[in-house]
């Protein structure tokens, strides 16, 4: 018996469906655009002048060591009595009431030397204080 062989058919992709998704895509995109329009809000805003910008005060950096020795800006003190310490911070501050002292203790110093940070810079007029961490 002979059998006849039937031709494969090609697979071809059919571009109906993609042609209607694609219809119903702009649709939506023209009428979304359209209504966009209609909410959109004509406004006036008002313009506004800056305050100048402050001047940044001045800040002093009084790190203390393990052992007790302390550095003003990075500049070793000499001495360890609060009399010295005193005369450097208030040089480093020049004179300005509004200067920041930022003390930058070691976590091994001992908290009598951190005090006397405090009190040099209560005895040199210098009341803003932060510790760093």
């Amino acid at each position: 018996m002979k059998f006849s062989r039937r031709r494969m058919e090609e697979p071809e992709i059919n571009l109906i469906p993609f042609i209607d998704v694609l219809l119903v895509v702009l649709i939506f995109l023209m009428l979304s655009t359209t209504y966009s329009r209609f909410t959109e809000l004509q406004i006036n805003l008002p313009s506004a002048e800056s305050d100048p910008l402050r001047e940044r005060p001045t800040e002093v950096i009084v790190a203390v060591s393990s052992d007790g020795r302390y550095a003003v800006n990075k500049k070793a003190v000499d001495g360890r009595s609060v009399e010295v310490l005193t005369a450097e911070i208030s040089s480093a501050a020049a004179g300005r009431p509004d200067t920041v002292v930022i003390v930058s203790a070691d976590a091994l110093a001992a908290h009598q030397a951190v005090v006397n940070v405090l009190d040099a810079a209560r005895r040199a007029g210098l009341a803003r204080l932060t510790f760093a961490a």
